[in-house]
């Protein structure tokens, strides 16, 4: 079975997370989202797998290769030119850059699978697959249930009671939205809809394709399924994503390490003054990290390798990046701290003077800027 993963956005709503990493390559619980994605599919025999990236290539294509590892096959297509040695992004949109890679190659010449590089879940895909093929649809999206405050950062679905879409709204007012059921870019196609996608322009799927197959009207169903599906669109996405996975509600997504305490786990070569800190699970301390005497961790809390928090620290509910360092008595609440960046669950810089953060190896006061 083919599938492509989307990662050519740019990630602008993530800044500053995306100013040196792609949408893709952000950590959830140690390893790149995307790498989450690339597992479901292997486990459900998608191997033939199509990437499209623009934004920062390179580290997605040197970090997955030709897909071995997986058991799969992995192929990029890159949408941008380089000038000067310099890679200038141009993505396609979503559908635009499936278009462009059937010209190419002729690749979806059957049922594909189309999912967004910046979400995991775990659905079934196998299940929702056979009802795809049973509903005799040219195009099936799963869909999911969310609070009505958040149908503004999605598309809206209408259906009726067998399923046929008859309504798409994307990213509507919350006033405005007729449903409750989101599209989640988990979407099944039959070849035939790669008709209705012009040549050589940007075209999105959400905003663009799906209200064309319903104005076609062709057999384009919703499929529901229980499933948990977590997005990391924006910075207090990620941070939700994190908390939610620390406290284990994705099937099939553990913390990884020895569990030395309840709920708190550890890499290797650690040093913590055990007899001496407050930690509270679920938290994760990253290979080579050192924790002293009097820091309190309330979780979920994710340390990365090679951070320092030195005496009487506190940090609450945070994720920190590798080679961190807190100097005594600093505190993090609900943040993210990511290079020389920190932010709140919001998205909102902190400032660092206000944290006691630098860090290791860097030469960098924070007291001088």
């Amino acid at each position: 079975m083919k599938a492509m993963i989307l990662a050519a956005g740019k990630g602008t709503r993530l800044q500053p997370l995306t100013h040196e990493l792609p949408k893709p390559m952000i950590p959830l619980l140690g390893k790149p989202v995307m790498e989450y994605l690339v597992e479901q599919l292997a486990a459900h025999q998608f191997k033939d797998i199509m990437v499209n990236v623009s934004h920062l290539p390179r580290s997605i294509e040197n970090y997955f290769g030709n897909g071995q590892r997986w058991g799969v096959n992995i192929g990029y297509s890159f949408e941008g030119r380089i000038e000067k040695g310099k890679v200038i992004g141009m993505p396609l949109g979503s559908a635009g850059g499936i278009k462009r890679i059937h010209e190419f190659g002729g690749f979806f010449d059957d049922t594909f699978l189309v999912v967004c590089g910046d979400a995991i879940f775990d659905l079934d895909l196998s299940a929702v697959l056979r009802k795809h093929w049973q509903s005799g649809a040219k195009a099936s999206v799963v869909v999911n249930r969310v609070p009505r405050e958040r149908l503004p950062d999605y598309g809206v679905v209408l259906c009726d009671r067998h399923g046929q879409v008859t309504s798409f709204q994307e990213k509507p007012p919350v006033e405005e939205a007729k449903s409750t059921l989101v599209n989640t870019g988990i979407c099944f196609f039959e070849p035939e809809i790669l008709e209705q996608i012009p040549s050589g322009q940007v075209y999105d799927i959400g905003s663009q394709l799906l209200p064309k197959l319903i104005e076609q009207d062709l057999p384009f169903h919703a499929i529901e399924a229980p499933f948990h599906w977590v997005d990391i669109g924006r910075v207090k996405d990620y941070w939700n994503a994190n908390q939610q996975l620390m406290r284990g509600t994705l099937r099939g997504v553990g913390i990884p390490g020895l569990e030395v305490l309840p709920r708190v786990w550890t890499g290797l070569n650690v040093k913590v003054d055990w007899d001496d800190v407050l930690i509270e699970g679920p938290v994760y301390i990253g290979a080579n990290s050192r924790i002293e005497a009097g820091c309190e961790i309330l979780g979920p809390t994710w340390i990365s390798h090679g951070c320092h928090l030195q005496s009487n620290v506190k940090v609450h509910r945070s994720i920190l990046f590798e080679n961190t360092l807190m100097r005594e008595h600093g505190a993090i609440f609900e943040a993210v701290v990511f290079g020389h960046h920190c932010v709140d669950k919001e998205g909102k810089p902190v400032n660092i003077r206000d944290t006691g953060l630098d860090w290791v190896g860097d030469g960098h006061d924070p007291e001088t800027g």
